[in-house]
């Protein structure tokens, strides 16, 4: 089966190029990409990763907002009934990854970030189909 990967814009970040660069990296590595759009909910996202089954939940966050907004979209998820890996990309200041980390995000991708290792990482999340 293919890894099906649900990407969300949370919040009023309205930026989305890195995050179409994204969607086609993943879908270039064979992975379904589902994308949300800009400015969706928590709850939202949580609604949408349930409705399409997905394996793991990306969230970009280009506004700052990641310490507010993040563990707000883990929240809805799980409390939703969905226990899926959660990373987070977007301009992530070295000192607030271990806050993301400890709120349940699997990983960050800051600027930068290998496209290599942004595949890999998710490969190595979802358990072999």
């Amino acid at each position: 089966m293919t890894t099906r990967v649900l990407i969300a814009k949370v919040g009023l970040d309205g930026h989305d190029r890195g995050v179409n660069v994204i969607a086609r990296l993943l879908r270039d590595a064979g992975m379904e990409v589902v994308y949300t759009g800009l400015f969706q909910t928590p709850e939202a996202v949580a609604r949408t990763a349930i409705d399409e089954d997905v394996d793991v939940v990306g969230l970009s966050i280009l506004s700052g907002a990641h310490l507010t907004l993040v563990p707000l979209v883990i929240a809805a998820l799980r409390t939703s009934g969905c226990d899926v890996p959660v990373v987070v990309g977007g301009i992530i200041p070295q000192e607030d990854v271990a806050a993301l980390h400890s709120a349940g995000v699997a990983a960050t991708f800051g600027p930068g970030s290998s496209m290599q290792d942004i595949v890999a990482t998710i490969e190595d999340l979802v358990p072999a189909h």
